[in-house]
């Protein structure tokens, strides 16, 4: 298997909203979003999968030290080969791919969130910085495409954590600033044994119009130059808008299941935002 068919078979194998996303790119944008979706997924399954935290530490240890490896020139695993290939022609600063690694290394450290100023700064290394990596494979002319790019990457982990929040708490992780849960009376205890009330939806709410107030600012920042090579991150925009609002109409009921739209739906949505451009 060829660094490249690793890193498309971690890309479709997630089944993520992502690889719709990717499909109408040209081929050599397509194998860079795609090894660098791959390299996410790498160190995000270290936590997510990783039963033992010094293991996983020691793990994603390993990942900082092969990310010196690629810039050397010298990458050993599939997803750094991979992106070794995209190198010359995809401006991908290593920094950006450690703060990757520092978002990874916070799940291992802490639960909950003091406030959205703390969770702001977990969003913008897990999803932000992936977001401004993306638009440069993308391509962009005007850097203020770059503010859209932060924006919808905080948007688009807001949505996840609203999506995941009952998954996330079973597995003793609570994305909800600690500060907006005493606010709206709602006791930690609800989220694990999926406990719904009118405190729990109006929490989420909430969450949901901060996450649309993303949205917002991350379109009013796109400069129309740059509209259509950031087609792909509009694709993916109107696919977790759409799962968002599908929440919110459902009354908030993400304790005791997982909201999702079917992949024709996606395939759909993304045809659809692709044409309009």
């Amino acid at each position: 298997m060829t660094p490249e068919e690793y890193c498309q078979q971690k890309a479709s194998a997630s089944g993520s909203s992502f690889y719709y996303s990717f499909c109408f790119l040209p081929p050599e944008r397509r194998r860079a979003i795609t090894a660098l979706y791959a390299f996410c997924r790498e160190v995000d399954d270290v936590v997510d999968e990783g039963g033992d935290p010094r293991a996983a530490a020691d793990t994603l240890a390993w990942w900082r030290a092969e990310l010196g490896e690629l810039y050397a020139g010298r990458p050993r695993h599939p997803v750094t080969q991979a992106l070794y290939a995209v190198l010359p022609r995809f401006r991908l600063p290593r920094e950006h791919l450690l703060e990757i690694i520092d978002g990874m290394e916070m799940d291992l450290r802490q639960t909950r969130y003091p406030d959205f100023a703390a969770l702001s700064l977990y969003c913008y290394r897990v999803a932000s910085v992936v977001g401004l990596l993306a638009a440069e494979i993308f391509g962009h002319t005007d850097p203020r495409t770059l503010g859209y790019a932060h924006d919808l990457g905080m948007a688009f982990q807001l949505t996840n954590i609203i999506r995941d929040v009952g998954e996330d708490a079973r597995r003793g992780r609570v994305y909800l600033p600690m500060d907006e849960m005493k606010r709206f009376g709602l006791p930690l205890a609800d989220l694990p044994n999926a406990r719904y009330s009118d405190n729990f939806r109006r929490l989420m709410e909430y969450q949901i119009e901060r996450a649309e107030g993303y949205y917002a600012q991350a379109m009013k920042q796109l400069p129309d130059v740059d509209r259509k090579p950031q087609r792909p991150g509009l694709i993916m925009a109107a696919i977790y808008r759409t799962l968002l609002g599908e929440i919110k109409r459902d009354g908030c009921r993400v304790l005791d299941r997982r909201a999702s739209l079917t992949s024709p739906r996606k395939l759909w949505i993304a045809w659809r935002t692709w044409i309009k451009g």
